[in-house]
């Protein structure tokens, strides 16, 4: 990676684990360098993987494993934009699916607590229409775990299912 910006997220002991799940998960994304402790250390030992550069959906990240002092917040997100319920289903079956969890309008969590957006197109462009199809999309929204596009798109035209 030659990128001079890269998010750094923090895990436990298992960004190799997380980053090869990505890759595996998501188009446009892949594992590249892993460093391993040189020695042991408070927490670990000589050979431990302690950074990985991987991306997401073409994003640069490292994932750190530096233990459990920080948690994972929904102040922090991947938004992953979809554009079919197929699409949708697939990557938030495969997050929760593999040891996540749901929440609510379209947030999910993976094993290792970091939040998902699955956010099909549709919702973002029917917000960005304003007004009462906004309002509408919205309230659906707020209703649903997973993003159900054909109760969106029937928000959008004014009904109600």
């Amino acid at each position: 990676m030659t990128s001079k910006n890269k998010i750094c997220v923090w895990y436990d002991k298992d960004a190799e684990g997380a980053s090869r799940f990505y890759a595996e998960t998501f188009p446009d994304s892949t594992v590249g360098k892993i460093w391993r402790a040189p020695s042991d250390f408070p927490g670990g030992k000589e050979g431990d993987v302690l950074v990985v550069e991987f991306t997401v959906c073409g994003i640069p990240c490292i994932g750190l494993n530096g233990g459990d002092t920080f948690k994972h917040s929904e102040a922090f997100s991947f938004q992953i934009a979809t554009d079919s319920q197929e699409e949708t289903d697939r990557y938030w079956n495969a997050i929760v699916g593999n040891g996540g969890e749901e929440s609510a309008c379209g947030w999910c969590k993976d094993k290792w607590g970091i939040s998902w957006q699955i956010t099909p197109r549709v919702l973002t462009e029917a917000m960005d229409q304003g007004g009462d199809v906004a309002s509408r999309a919205f309230q659906a929204m707020m209703e649903m775990q997973k993003i159900d596009i054909a109760k969106i798109e029937a928000a959008v035209r004014g009904e109600t299912r």
